[in-house]
């Protein structure tokens, strides 16, 4: 059975969530939804995801799984909240607690936070199969751009977080902590090395003006095309050309918000003594 898809994009962050499902009235997976956050107030909200509840109560859909890509550096995830409101499984990659580690460090976040995973419902490892209602699915192990990227592949869809855009803007970054050109551009290759006519669907699209946002692609297109990793790029070529940009590139805006939250599955931290959580800044450290 192939998948049905529905695709939510969100103009603030440029993410794209998903759900994938079998049947009206059958199961879904949720990927990479969003939590809204106003950076200026500190405030959340759930315009977002509620689009996404409003869908699945719209076809009837029970959620088997809220899954995550990565930890997402720039939105906050509302696993946790689509997680208390129609319940299902989290899941993200084997290695996460790799990078709640390195996190865990950069904020300081103390004994109280274990860094072992334990967040999330499920760590998957590479090529470990899990079903959706009547879908088949495995997760695919994509390190680069963080060292847990997981991509998903439901039929000839695979999702692949942020380790690849569209063909005209490239590959993402892998300059974050953690992160390693080397094993991106593997990552890549392992996916562009499934049948041409695979599906790819992306976390994010930026488009110029000249065009609207994008977010399904397919291996022929980016093997042809994507401006950074196409046939006959190589990885060396690859390499110095992310690290040269990569040293350029800003911080993304939501990063220190976002982390702080995505490291927990999408739960705000503990509150404090006086009934109010707070996130952190690091000071000259990034």
């Amino acid at each position: 059975m192939q998948p049905q898809i529905e695709a939510f994009f969100d103009p603030a962050t440029s993410t794209i969530s998903y759900i994938v499902f079998d049947e009206p009235g059958g199961a879904c997976a949720i990927i990479d939804p969003v939590l809204d956050y106003n950076y200026r107030s500190g405030r959340t909200s759930a315009q977002s995801v509620e689009k996404l509840l409003s869908f699945v109560k719209s076809r009837r859909l029970a959620v088997e799984w809220i899954l995550e890509t990565h930890i997402h550096a720039d939105h906050l995830s509302s696993a946790h909240y689509l997680k208390s409101s129609v319940g299902g499984k989290t899941g993200a990659g084997r290695d996460i607690p790799l990078v709640q580690q390195i996190f865990k460090e950069i904020f300081n976040l103390g004994p109280d936070f274990i860094a072992d995973g334990r967040h999330f419902d499920s760590l998957l490892g590479d090529d470990e199969a899990f079903r959706v209602g009547k879908l088949s699915a495995k997760a695919i192990s994509t390190p680069g751009h963080t060292p847990a990227d997981l991509s998903y592949q439901f039929g000839d869809a695979i999702f692949v977080g942020d380790t690849l855009f569209m063909p005209d803007l490239g590959t993402a970054r892998a300059d974050f902590p953690g992160g390693d050109a080397r094993l991106l551009f593997q990552s890549i290759r392992k996916l562009l090395g499934q049948p041409a006519e695979t599906r790819l669907f992306l976390c994010h699209d930026y488009p110029p003006p000249s065009r609207q946002p994008r977010w399904e692609t397919t291996v022929a297109e980016q093997r042809a095309h994507n401006i950074h990793v196409c046939d006959g790029i190589l990885e060396k070529e690859f390499i110095a050309m992310r690290e040269a940009r990569d040293a350029i590139l800003d911080m993304p805006i939501l990063m220190f918000p976002s982390v702080q939250v995505n490291v927990r599955a999408g739960e705000i931290p503990p509150a404090e003594e006086n009934g109010v959580s707070y996130l952190k800044i690091p000071l000259n450290l990034m």
